[in-house]
């Protein structure tokens, strides 16, 4: 399915352009916290701390496929709102093949360099080689991740976000089956959780693919139309890069950050990978929304609808409070079981910090939503130093307070870093919308 964002009232559209894209996060955030739940609980303490060291490196990974899910998205969305579909085309066979080349690439170099990465991350020595182990496999399967991005940036460039949502229930549900399957009975450990993400999204990346290539033939151009363009390309690239350096700079900051919990031994670090997927669950969502704003902002923009950007804009902080009060709220007031949720009993010491984690950083989600909701009008209008700036500020933030406080509080200092840094971020975004909507009404007068 085909939508034109750029027509129908702005709240509406956005609503039900924006749910299946939330009810996918859903899913996917499930499966990964199904990993390190079902790691916890049947391969033990350790198991989950090793997942969860290995998960900042991951992320970084998972930055330069969403930051190319960015770039399609906003680019191919904005030719989709001026309906030059010859254009369109060109942009999304250049896509493909560029994610093609640059997932090899970053396969092989991944593989090279895991564990001296962990190594550099001063991984505990008892969960250094499943770490190791579950790194390899992730990383073996990264095509797959990053293909199954560009296939859902092209669904949702188009307004169809209802059909990547299917391939992820189906992804979500094989994943957390096949953890079960080989964690809990083949007995498989860390490896059991890897072999099931990489089965799983290799499955779902197949069949988005060969939707995606049904679905574009339907969209039919009168003229021939160059498979890669390197012209198009830069196009993108002037929207992924930011976008990938925005995602992997946070990801880096993140490594400084678990380098210094990893100071805190084993059972830290299995506390702060039960909150920290957790917190990733809302913030994901958020992002999603964010993501979604950005592509709805593209169409507006090639059509030359700028009014109706902040009609969705006005509508999307709305749909972010009816995510984040009833996360605050879950993780302030119910944090014990869901912490327990990851862990066999007896891990008293990692279920004090996963409960600090959340207790301090949950009751400012609303307001790092805001930040995310103007980066996603700042990246559908083009605008991406300004959302560049506030995101390093919150990163550089972080990563200082995290190593300033730590000495004198302990763990809740490094906690207490994030809202100091989404604070401050959030104010230099509000500021930066004022500035694009004074840019915006000056280019409709």
């Amino acid at each position: 399915m085909v939508k034109d964002l750029t027509i129908g009232k702005p709240s509406a559209v956005l609503c039900s352009y924006t749910i299946p894209m939330f009810l996918s996060v859903i899913f996917q955030q499930l499966y990964n916290i199904a990993d390190s739940v079902i790691a916890g609980r049947f391969a033990g303490e350790d198991a989950l701390a090793a997942v969860g060291a290995s998960y900042p490196i991951t992320m970084i990974f998972n930055a330069v496929a969403i930051g190319c899910n960015i770039g399609c998205t906003v680019v191919i969305a904005r030719i989709f709102g001026s309906h030059d579909y010859l254009h369109m085309r060109t942009a999304i066979s250049t896509t493909i093949i560029s994610s093609v080349a640059v997932s090899g690439t970053l396969t092989a170099v991944g593989l090279a360099i895991c564990r001296p990465v962990l190594q550099l991350l001063n991984t505990p020595a008892n969960i250094f080689d499943d770490g190791a182990l579950y790194l390899n496999i992730y990383i073996g399967g990264f095509v797959f991740l990053f293909l199954y991005n560009i296939a859902t940036a092209i669904f949702v460039s188009v307004g169809d976000s209802r059909t990547p949502l299917f391939f992820l229930i189906f992804s979500s549900l094989s994943n957390i089956g096949l953890d079960y399957l080989f964690v809990r009975f083949l007995k498989l450990g860390v490896a059991g959780v890897a072999w099931a993400t990489f089965i799983a999204q290799g499955v779902a990346c197949v069949l988005a693919l060969i939707t995606v290539s049904a679905r574009i033939k339907t969209i039919k151009v009168t003229e021939k139309y160059s498979k890669f363009s390197f012209k198009t390309l830069g196009e993108i690239c002037i929207v992924a890069i930011p976008s990938i350096l925005q995602q992997s700079f946070v990801s880096i900051g993140n490594l400084f950050i678990q380098r210094l919990i990893n100071g805190f031994g084993s059972s830290v670090v299995a506390g702060y990978s039960a909150a920290i997927k957790l917190n990733t669950f809302c913030i994901t969502s958020i992002t999603t929304l964010g993501n979604g704003v950005s592509g709805y902002t593209a169409q507006n923009v090639g059509a030359k609808k700028f009014s109706r950007i902040d009609s969705g804009f006005a509508a999307a902080i709305i749909m972010s409070l009816c995510i984040t009060v009833p996360f605050s709220a879950a993780y302030f007031f119910g944090c014990e079981p869901l912490i327990t949720l990851f862990m066999k009993s007896g891990n008293a010491a990692a279920l004090e910090v996963g409960k600090a984690f959340l207790r301090i950083n949950s009751p400012f989600y609303c307001v790092i939503a805001v930040k995310i909701l103007v980066d996603g009008v700042l990246r559908g209008t083009g605008w991406m130093k300004t959302f560049m700036v506030a995101t390093f500020t919150d990163l550089v933030l972080r990563v200082v307070f995290a190593y300033l406080l730590s000495p004198a509080y302990g763990t809740n200092g490094i906690w207490a870093s994030w809202p100091i840094g989404w604070l401050t971020a959030t104010v230099m975004s509000a500021i930066f919308y004022v500035f694009n909507y004074a840019s915006r009404k000056k280019a409709t007068a």
